[in-house]
């Protein structure tokens, strides 16, 4: 029969002796098993009420021992230390309350997570899936996602404005609707325009309306995306875009919340939350004069960067998971699976598209590979040469719809690698030219045709 204990008993299965012997986890017990079979001598004679699981490739499959685990602790929680990511986002909401955690573990990591689950636990409480329904959207635990989680948790509820930045297809617009979603506005509209996509002329009207009559064509009067997010939220994706005539319209109404029609001089006040987002970097757009300064500022009250998968790598079994259900739901398809091979493969490759161009190749994997429910890495249409991260950045480079100098762009980029080159080498064209691959004679007329001062 179980004995039963005044305090609380965590039980650490698998983790390292140097880990369980410096936990000091306040007003609680804490008991080690080296392996599953171990630990459930300790349950058979002790009341358990949290667990700390290493997961392993070795053994039993990892999922058959945790339902063992959770059969035998009902309530308690589950602490599941996932360095390779084998565990399901289905298996954790079946094992609930179950968190599962992919980052490397310390002895300050489970004193500060265990004491979480004692404070707040409760039998009904899913560690996995917090209260907060917004954060569903954020797939992801690993500590960077864990940060913009917490940033998203503690401005939500204000009226402060956002600047998210982040590479394409970082995952901007699904942050910016989870700020909505986590605010005291989200029974409002967030309504999403991107400031590259229309031309000048209509993005004016777009977002502050007209009156009849305004201009040839304004049959009628429109409102505009300002007074259609009143209460709500406006989210401005590709703020660098934005016409330098437009900014100061758009400082306007971040200072004084009211809107002018294009054709009427009769101010409009408007109840609204902007959150700006943008994958340039704006500090350089304000020194080239493409952005306004006091505008920069205004926008950039909180910020919040999303990192780019390849700094997230440990997010991708979850994702891939994510996008898995969301394509066996959409297709209504049985759901497949990603063989361990492939999933290494992913994990390994740079994503320079970032979680959209995973999406896709999941999307693309899954529908190449016919009636077979598991997916290997040749189902997967990578690039063969895995841009290095450093270089990441320009093949993430997009064409906005107004068009782009490719020739400047070309010169500039060219330009900047010789500089930084030569600048690495402390002036040594020698060096300079062995760090680009290229022959000292070729850097030196590159030098010269692109006026690089050498």
């Amino acid at each position: 029969m179980p004995s039963s204990t005044n305090i609380p008993t965590v039980l650490c299965i698998g983790i390292s002796n140097t880990l369980s012997n410096t936990l000091e986890i306040s007003n609680c017990a804490v008991t080690s098993a080296g392996g599953f079979e171990q630990a459930i001598d300790v349950l058979e004679n002790t009341v358990v009420h949290a667990l700390v699981v290493q997961v392993s490739l070795h053994g039993d499959p990892p999922a058959d021992r945790l339902r063992d685990l959770r059969r035998r602790v009902p309530t308690a929680p589950i602490l599941a230390y996932d360095p390779a990511g084998l565990l399901s986002g289905d298996l954790l909401n079946e094992l609930a309350p179950c968190h599962r955690t992919m980052d490397s573990l310390t002895a300050w990591d489970l004193n500060n997570r265990i004491a979480q689950f004692l404070r707040h636990g409760t039998p009904a409480a899913n560690f996995d899936v917090p209260a907060d329904r917004w954060t569903k959207a954020l797939v992801g635990s690993s500590s960077a996602m864990r940060q913009v989680v917490e940033i998203i948790r503690m401005v939500g509820s204000r009226r402060s404005t956002v600047l998210i930045t982040g590479e394409t297809g970082s995952g901007k617009e699904v942050a910016a609707r989870a700020i909505h979603a986590a605010s005291n506005r989200r029974d409002s509209r967030m309504v999403a325009v991107n400031c590259a996509a229309l031309p000048d002329h209509l993005l004016e009207a777009e977002l502050f309306g007209h009156t009849k009559g305004a201009f040839t064509g304004a049959t009628n009067a429109r409102v505009g995306l300002f007074e259609q997010a009143h209460r709500g939220t406006i989210f401005l994706d590709e703020i660098g875009e934005m016409p330098l005539q437009l900014q100061a319209k758009l400082l306007r109404v971040l200072q004084e919340r009211e809107v002018l029609r294009i054709g009427s001089s009769e101010p409009i006040p408007v109840d609204v939350r902007v959150i700006a987002a943008s994958n340039s970097n704006l500090l350089e757009a304000v020194a080239a004069r493409r952005l306004r300064e006091d505008l920069y500022y205004r926008l950039n009250v909180v910020a919040l960067r999303m990192p780019a998968l390849r700094e997230r790598a440990a997010d991708i079994p979850e994702l891939a998971e994510h996008f898995l259900g969301k394509i066996a739901e959409q297709e209504a398809c049985p759901r497949k699976q990603i063989s361990t091979d492939a999933l290494n493969v992913l994990m390994r490759y740079s994503w320079p598209g970032n979680i959209r161009q995973l999406e896709h190749a999941i999307e693309s994997a899954v529908a190449l590979s016919g009636d077979r429910m598991t997916l290997f890495p040749g189902d997967f249409d990578l690039h063969d040469e895995i841009p290095a991260p450093e270089l990441a950045q320009f093949f993430a480079l997009d064409v906005p719809e107004s068009g782009i100098n490719f020739e400047e762009l070309i010169t500039s980029i060219e330009r900047r690698l010789l500089e930084r080159a030569l600048a690495k080498s402390g002036g040594n064209k020698a060096r300079a030219a062995n760090m680009l691959q290229m022959k000292r004679t070729t850097l030196i007329s590159k030098f010269k045709a692109l006026e690089v001062c050498a």
